[in-house]
């Protein structure tokens, strides 16, 4: 019964992205909700100024239409159900006021970074008081032991560092078409498998649910994109991994399974505090990807050596947590 759950869930996720593409795009370019790029951005990227971004709003549609229906074909959602979509729709409205900004408002950096800041903050805090009111555990998991400890109070600010870090982190692996829709899919598919594991079956059914509207979501994305996630779809992925993360008691595990995501933000950091330290850069340009793009690899090829570095991060991930 539960793998036919699973099964249908990914199939919903994928129909619904698809289904819902055909009549969002055309009216998200009628509405001239077309992305701009940045002018100290990759010269092959101005040819994609104009392509409708927004994308992301079919993404949490269709998550949240799946999870909800397949999770009450299974049995009735749950707090850990509500926790998941409450902050894939907080985050993913954060990321729509980015892009409404920058797209209809003609503001291209969108929200200031004290603005989105404080929201990511608000919607992590309330996540908290909600975990917290509901006797969620405060421990931190060793992965592939069965030791953790408690850390308390502490475990707030964990939870805002996680959220914030890690929906930053997701927002700047989305760079190219098709880029961060395939790790996604193979992240969120990698914590599905541990959920199951886990017996935390409305969890894993969330995360299918995810990879199925990002696949989706592929259709239309991958090079060359017919459609932008935006930040709508970017912070609210982001969100997401790191809410599975906490309720099945991974946190520092994502930091592997979203090794892609990691490695994108590392390369930021390192390229800022270089610059800023020595006057150089350690990379072409940051994130990573445009470094890649730089030294004369193809789009494709970028996105598809990502995709493959985030297949094995997981693939690692699963053996240290089942088999180890």
């Amino acid at each position: 019964m539960l793998q036919q759950v699973i099964l249908f869930t990914i199939m919903m996720g994928f129909l619904i992205s698809v289904l819902l593409s055909p009549f969002l795009i055309p009216f998200l370019r009628r509405l001239k909700f077309g992305q701009s790029i940045r002018d100290e951005g990759p010269k092959s990227h101005q040819k994609k100024s104009g392509t409708p971004t927004m994308g992301g709003v079919m993404i949490i549609l269709s998550i949240i239409v799946t999870t909800l229906v397949m999770t009450g074909k299974f049995s009735k959602p749950g707090v850990e159900t509500w926790l998941l979509l409450f902050v894939t729709f907080g985050y993913g409205v954060l990321g729509f006021l980015d892009d409404f900004i920058k797209v209809v408002m003609k503001r291209n950096l969108g929200l200031t970074s004290k603005q989105k800041l404080i929201g990511q903050i608000i919607i992590a805090v309330i996540f908290y008081l909600v975990f917290k009111q509901y006797g969620f555990s405060s421990a931190i998991s060793i992965p592939g032991t069965d030791f953790s400890f408690d850390i308390g109070f502490l475990y707030a600010i964990l939870i805002v560092f996680m959220l914030v870090g890690g929906s930053n982190a997701v927002n700047l692996t989305d760079g190219l078409d098709g880029l961060l829709s395939g790790t996604a899919a193979i992240a969120f598919g990698a914590f599905a498998v541990l959920a199951w594991n886990q017996s935390q079956y409305d969890v894993a059914i969330f995360c299918v649910a995810v990879v199925g509207a990002v696949l989706g979501f592929l259709v239309f994305n991958a090079h060359p994109a017919k459609v932008f996630m935006g930040d709508t779809g970017s912070l609210a992925l982001g969100g997401a991994i790191v809410t599975v993360a906490i309720l099945t008691k991974l946190e520092i595990l994502l930091v592997l399974v979203g090794g892609v995501f990691v490695i994108e933000t590392l390369s930021v950091i390192i390229q800022v505090i270089s610059f800023k330290t020595t006057g150089k850069r350690v990379f072409k340009m940051s994130p990573l990807h445009h470094h890649y793009e730089l030294t004369g690899w193809s789009e494709w090829r970028v996105v598809v050596t990502f995709w493959t570095v985030g297949l094995l991060f997981a693939v690692l991930g699963i053996y240290i947590e089942v088999w180890m």
